[in-house]
């Protein structure tokens, strides 16, 4: 039996526990999950057989900046891409097609396509490679626990 999934999250059978009593929540990655339940600092997702429950550092519903810096920064690293992109593309698309002697509405119309399409793909991207990252370092932080358990004190 696997008691931790890939994000090493925890892994409870409902067997175990097949009712949970907790006050739903939507804030949180669902990852697939049926229901999403917060206790305190415990996330907790609901899938068909099974729970699985990791601990924040930070609660969002105290403190959700808090949150998304120690917590979840891919997130906030994406919507601050995104916002920049779609922004400066969409500036440059209405600015060239007023240019070429578009009408307001018009330019205003590309514009606004322009920058959600450059928006979402920096958005997108960046959530990308800002997960890896935070993968990668998650698991070099397990491997140098596992081997200060082994007694083999990594440097560096």
């Amino acid at each position: 039996m696997q008691y931790t999934d890939e994000d090493g999250n925890i892994i409870v059978p409902k067997s175990v526990r097949p009712v949970m009593d907790l006050q739903e929540t939507h804030l949180g990655d669902r990852k697939g999950a049926i229901k999403q339940y917060r206790f305190g600092n415990l996330h907790i997702r609901e899938y068909a057989d099974y729970y699985t429950v990791h601990t924040d550092r930070v609660d969002p519903r105290a403190n959700p900046l808090g949150h998304l810096l120690v917590d979840a920064p891919e997130y906030l690293a994406a919507g601050i891409a995104a916002a920049f992109a779609g922004r400066k593309v969409g500036s440059m698309v209405y600015n060239a097609k007023r240019a070429e002697g578009k009408d307001e509405r018009a330019a205003l119309l590309d514009a606004v396509i322009a920058g959600y399409l450059a928006g979402s793909s920096a958005g997108k991207l960046t959530y990308t490679i800002a997960s890896m990252a935070k993968k990668g370092r998650k698991a070099a932080q397990e491997r140098q626990v596992d081997g200060q358990a082994d007694g083999k004190h990594s440097t560096g």
